[in-house]
């Protein structure tokens, strides 16, 4: 499968949509995937923003860079069907350097620290909400302009597979990135969101399109510490 090029990642820019209605109102009416055409729970797998690539089922989630409970920082994952599946909560300004990636109830899914003492932006990913024995690391590539990925993740655990090494190649800033495994296969997507009459939603609004043979809370603790390494200031951190 082909990496992002230049061309594919311009493509991903768009005028976005602005509105005059009461703003959490026409918040949720650009969020909502019910809010227009359902996007079907398959979708034919192609490269980061482009064409191409072999059909292949997926899950579609709406990934909405806000927090719903405090009308703040934070994010709001739904599936195809309008259903909340994740959120993340930024209680305070001081959580910048944790976080914990819950399910729609509340429940840690999995803990993402930043480590301490590292050279270069590198995370960490537990389980629920332990403090030890981390599952995974990633790492931003130190430098951008020699290698085409972003980052990549490693597993931590000792004996780990080599096929549990991702590369994350394209642009988040762009919201036009994907997650490659070992093999060079595709596991998980991040793109824009359109509107039903095709408008892009805006940065804070994208989908996130992951195989079914991927985790999905990982892939989503990921986008987290993408937000967190190319956002602007990391969202998350900011008080």
């Amino acid at each position: 499968m082909s990496e992002p090029s230049l061309s594919q990642q311009e493509s991903c820019r768009s005028r976005t949509i602005s509105s005059t209605e009461d703003p959490k109102r026409a918040a949720m009416t650009k969020v909502h995937p019910n809010a227009s055409p359902a996007v079907p729970p398959s979708y034919e797998s192609e490269s980061p923003c482009g064409s191409g690539g072999k059909p292949a089922e997926a899950v579609v989630f709406t990934v909405w860079r806000k927090s719903l409970l405090f009308n703040g920082n934070g994010f709001t994952v739904f599936d195809a069907q309008g259903n909340l599946v994740f959120r993340v909560e930024n209680y305070s300004a001081g959580s910048r350097n944790e976080f914990v990636l819950m399910d729609a109830a509340g429940k840690p899914l999995l803990t993402i620290r930043r480590k301490k003492l590292s050279l270069g932006d590198h995370w960490l990913i537990y389980n629920g909400d332990e403090s030890a024995n981390p599952q995974f690391a990633v790492k931003k590539r130190t430098n951008l302009w020699l290698s085409k990925g972003m980052a990549r993740v490693t597993p931590c655990t000792s004996g780990a597979k080599a096929c549990l090494t991702y590369d994350i190649v394209g642009s988040y800033s762009e919201r036009c990135c994907a997650i490659y495994d070992h093999n060079r296969q595709q596991m998980a997507e991040i793109k824009r969101k359109e509107s039903a009459q095709g408008i892009a939603l805006g940065l804070d609004v994208f989908r996130l399109i992951v195989e079914l043979e991927f985790d999905s809370s990982l892939t989503m603790a990921i986008v987290i510490i993408l937000d967190q390494m190319f956002g602007f200031r990391g969202f998350l951190s900011r008080g």
